[in-house]
């Protein structure tokens, strides 16, 4: 892994250049993501969402939300979504620098984030948002190993070790395999990643 690798300026510099979020964000893989997370919302009853890492929107157009605030660390990411979404008022868009003037949501969002957080402080102060900033649920889709990546903008987190290990009052109640397990034949429509749903534990 460099030593010098930007998270934050690896994905601006590839949205500047019109590069989308990855094949995850299209195909059979993004319609399985979108059906579960409409599922869920549905179920649960969800009124509002904050996602971690909204991206190019892509994803985003196939699922389905009461209210939702689409966080990222990328401000060309932020201006793609905000012209895509431009008549969608309930979406909002905004930069990762901005979160804290945005109050909790029922909902946390990760998305084929977690694994591209190279750096041990942007991962750590991440998943601390991604938990403060939910009143009742977290979804993750992640890989969960310990792994260096040939590629610089991914590396594999064993991140439900950390979560128990350093968040409080939550628990994780539901691991959802993906269906299209991971193929190195298949790269771009088979994936690592699998859903991960925390919930709060009451009375915290």
């Amino acid at each position: 892994m460099p030593q010098d690798f930007d998270s934050g300026a690896y994905w601006e510099h590839r949205y500047q250049k019109k590069r989308d979020s990855g094949d995850g964000s299209y195909g059979r893989l993004a319609e399985y993501k979108a059906n579960f997370i409409n599922d869920f919302v549905a179920t649960h009853k969800i009124s509002s969402v904050i996602e971690f890492g909204c991206g190019d929107g892509a994803q985003l157009d196939l699922v389905h939300y009461p209210q939702y605030i689409g966080i990222d660390i990328a401000p060309a990411a932020v201006e793609i979504c905000q012209r895509s979404f431009v008549d969608d008022y309930t979406k909002c868009f905004i930069s990762y620098d901005l979160l804290h003037g945005i109050p909790p949501q029922e909902l946390a969002l990760s998305v084929d984030v977690i694994f591209h957080l190279v750096e041990d402080n942007i991962f750590e102060k991440y998943i601390r948002d991604l938990f403060a900033w939910a009143t009742q649920h977290v979804i993750i889709y992640s890989s969960n190993r310990d792994e260096i990546s040939p590629a610089p903008h991914v590396r594999h987190r064993k991140f439900t070790r950390w979560i128990d290990e350093n968040i409080s009052g939550w628990k994780l109640f539901k691991r959802e395999v993906n269906p299209y397990p991971e193929n190195i034949l298949h790269p771009g429509d088979t994936s690592f990643a699998d859903f991960y749903i925390y919930k709060k534990k009451r009375g915290m």
